[in-house]
């Protein structure tokens, strides 16, 4: 008899979860994402929205520019960002419900495009080699003042040894989406940003590519952290980024998992 009853007590918290969130209003969960989430949290959201019936809609940007949106009252219901200091400081400041979660370590690469006669190595030697013979003319990452791939490019290229020869010839993404856009377009010879971009087939396919060993700049703990106005269908959606389905798609994507 007592575990008929607690069985079907978790059936009643079950029904009642459900039907909490088909309650929920046919208002959409909008999200502030960081860029290098482009296409993994594209595919978690979309699979969200055929199980749940629930509308995500995602703004792709630099975790910085969100981190001074969301102060000034910018409508989102739920912040993932590429740096979790970010989420640290908007907590302490009440404008998140909490300091949230861990969701994903990210990595960056080395990309060279088609037709660049660079070599790609994690530890940046072809590079260095490349600007010593003078055929770097421009390079591409993200703006380290605001976007968290871009700062750990920028540390990357220090650790190497590169950072001087190199800043003169910077080309600035807004994010680190842009900054891919720059390095495999033909705007530049090459650029660093995330592997979770890379790893997309439309990406991968225009040029070479090399994972930077994360000892050469600071961890990429990336957090995310429902806001203040988060409803329950934010709330269902917050919860299934940790469930295994979402977390199998973030792993292809080439995120480290932090543990359960």
């Amino acid at each position: 008899m007592c575990l008929f009853l607690k069985r079907y007590c978790a059936l009643v918290v079950l029904l009642l979860s459900f039907s909490a969130l088909a309650s929920a209003g046919d208002e959409p969960v909008s999200v502030a994402a960081a860029s290098d989430l482009k296409f993994a949290l594209s595919e978690v959201a979309a699979r969200f929205q055929q199980e749940t019936g629930k509308e995500v809609r995602i703004s792709f940007g630099s975790s910085g520019n969100f981190a001074r949106q969301i102060p000034q009252g910018a409508p989102f219901d739920l912040f993932l960002s590429a740096d979790e200091g970010y989420i640290f400081r908007l907590a302490t400041q009440g404008f998140l419900r909490d300091e949230g979660s861990l969701y994903a370590i990210g990595r960056i690469v080395l990309m060279v495009p088609h037709g660049v006669s660079i070599v790609a190595d994690g530890e940046l030697k072809g590079l260095a080699t490349a600007l010593r013979e003078g055929k770097v003319m421009r390079f591409a990452i993200a703006n380290p003042e605001h976007a968290p791939y871009g700062k750990r490019a920028e540390e990357a290229l220090k650790s190497a040894g590169l950072w001087e020869a190199i800043k003169d010839k910077l080309v600035l993404g807004e994010n680190v989406s842009q900054a891919a856009q720059f390095a495999t377009s033909g705007s530049a010879q090459g650029g660093i940003f995330a592997y979770s971009l890379v790893l997309s087939p439309e990406v991968a396919k225009l040029g070479s590519y090399a994972l930077i060993p994360d000892s050469m700049h600071q961890p990429l703990n990336q957090r995310m952290a429902l806001t203040k106005r988060a409803g329950t269908a934010a709330e269902a959606f917050f919860a299934y980024l940790r469930a295994p389905a979402a977390r199998a798609i973030f792993e292809k994507f080439g995120f480290t998992l932090p543990a359960k």
